[in-house]
């Protein structure tokens, strides 16, 4: 299965892959250190994130058995945006503040191009 992970730097800069948003999946320690919360907590949101049906498990959550043997689950974008914006923690106020910049920039940057042609000084969209 390809998979892709968020990561925070030391400077505090979100970094997203550069990838499909559904190849974002992310196991309960690489969860755990991006969030900056202990197991116990990040599992207890994640049933309540459940139990309160935002998301469902089956679209969410998978188990993977990693080369050495081990099983480990992982939880895809929407479950770690849904802990980012129930959890607060610095690391998930920098999470929820790079979505938004992200979401913000793909408003401000329209999709459609003009481009200028002199002789006739006439716009055609690309």
């Amino acid at each position: 299965m390809k998979r892709a992970i968020i990561t925070i730097d030391e400077q505090g800069r979100v970094h997203f892959p550069d990838t499909n948003p559904n190849d974002i999946w992310m196991s309960t320690q690489e969860v755990v250190e991006l969030l900056g919360v202990t197991f116990p907590t990040l599992k207890s949101n994640i049933r309540a994130i459940y139990k309160s049906g935002i998301v469902k498990e089956y679209e969410t959550e998978r188990y993977i058995t990693l080369p050495n043997g081990n099983g480990v689950d992982i939880y895809s974008l929407r479950m770690i945006m849904a802990l980012a914006f129930r959890i607060d923690t610095p690391e998930t106020y920098r999470l929820r503040e790079s979505i938004f910049n992200r979401l913000y920039q793909r408003r401000t940057h329209p999709d459609n191009l003009m481009m200028y042609i002199a002789p006739h000084n006439t716009l055609y969209p690309c």
